[in-house]
């Protein structure tokens, strides 16, 4: 057994988890040329969302729908897709900026964050203390199974739990006082899912961490170390599916939208559009990523609608203000600490006034 858990830590540490990690030699360069050549990094990694080759499809798919279902001609679809006065607006401008400072600030506060491999060695240790659980019960599955099975158990709890933190970010004031920094765009761009609050990050860094040692640690106790996943150019499959099918038009201006019973399956770039709009119809509808079944499963599913110039943003009379950095920042910050002190306000008020009776009753 001693021989089996060093293995796993090994297979864990080995090829598993893929973190990131800052080198001590960094410090002997120029600190932030380093983080803007990390952040380009972005877009020539397969296993971000921005990638290069996943961009251009998106704008090869976009020019499709609008020369085909639209009826553009080729010359009016690439004028609509590159409009300067989305992509140069201001609400993108800060898009593109907090993608670079929230590269940095992350870059600070994720070493000291815990990590996938803390929490999946941490598990994988807790399996084996409780007694009715048998490790290695399915160890002579077959190999296609064990890594067809890993592959798709991890796509859907990742995505799941992206569904579940979303929807908490709308139901919980403080977590809704970060995420209204990415509900503050006016207009959409691939960019647009970098604008969210540092604290934000922090929140799905950690949920990252929690579904990927859940994943790890259950199929190294269950199967072996023979645990594996399905990539493509080190993509999950499945996510690799999502970014090629045109993920980046969900934070765009081109409304496309499904078959009307394939979006109760996967989220269309209309329905997630749909999310992002001021009307109030369509508040707290469409937390899904890639998949629109867990919206579906728990009523918070609403289909793609036909709606020329549909607003976007936290409300219908939303200030240009919100979109300086000032404003992204340090408003989320103002607002947490005014939910937090306003039961402290209150309890003291009871206190007071309980003071106060109890002098009033002495006398």
């Amino acid at each position: 057994m001693a021989q089996t858990q060093q293995k796993t830590i090994k297979i864990i540490k080995g090829g598993l988890i893929r973190y990131k990690s800052i080198h001590l030699s960094i410090f002997n360069m120029d600190l932030l040329n380093f983080l803007f050549l990390d952040s380009l990094y972005e877009f020539f990694n397969p296993k971000k969302r921005i990638f290069i080759g996943y961009l251009l499809i998106a704008i090869f798919i976009a020019a499709f729908w609008l020369v085909y279902f639209r009826k553009l001609n080729l010359r009016e679809a690439i004028n609509k897709i590159v409009d300067k006065k989305i992509l140069l607006s201001k609400s993108a401008k800060s898009d593109y900026l907090l993608f670079f400072i929230n590269q940095i600030i992350m870059s600070v506060i994720s070493p000291v964050l815990i990590t996938q491999l803390a929490i999946a060695t941490a598990l994988f240790y807790y399996f084996h203390s409780v007694s009715w659980l048998d490790a290695g019960v399915w160890n002579n599955t077959p190999l296609v199974i064990i890594i067809s099975a890993f592959t798709l158990f991890h796509f859907l709890l990742e995505d799941f739990s992206k569904y579940f933190v979303h929807r908490l970010m709308h139901k919980w004031p403080i977590l809704w006082a970060i995420h209204k920094v990415h509900h503050s765009a006016t207009f959409l761009t691939p960019m647009t899912v970098f604008r969210t609050h540092p604290l934000e990050g922090v929140v799905f860094s950690l949920r990252s961490a929690f579904t990927q040692a859940i994943s790890i640690s259950s199929f190294v106790f269950l199967f072996g170390p023979q645990v594996d996943i399905a990539t493509i150019l080190g993509a999950n499959i499945f996510i690799f599916a999502f970014n090629i099918a045109g993920s980046n038009l969900r934070h765009s201006h081109i409304d496309i939208s499904y078959w009307k019973w394939l979006e109760y399956l996967i989220i269309s770039p209309a329905q997630h559009q749909v999310h992002h709009s001021v009307l109030k119809q369509h508040h707290d509808k469409n937390f899904g990523v890639a998949l629109a079944v867990w919206d579906w499963l728990f009523g918070s599913l609403h289909h793609s609608e036909k709606i020329e110039n549909l607003k976007l943003g936290i409300h219908i009379d939303q200030k240009e203000g919100t979109h300086s950095l000032r404003s992204l920042y340090f408003e989320p910050l103002k607002e947490i600490f005014l939910i937090v002190i306003k039961p402290l306000t209150k309890l003291k008020q009871i206190l007071k006034l309980i003071k106060f009776t109890l002098i009033g009753v002495n006398r």
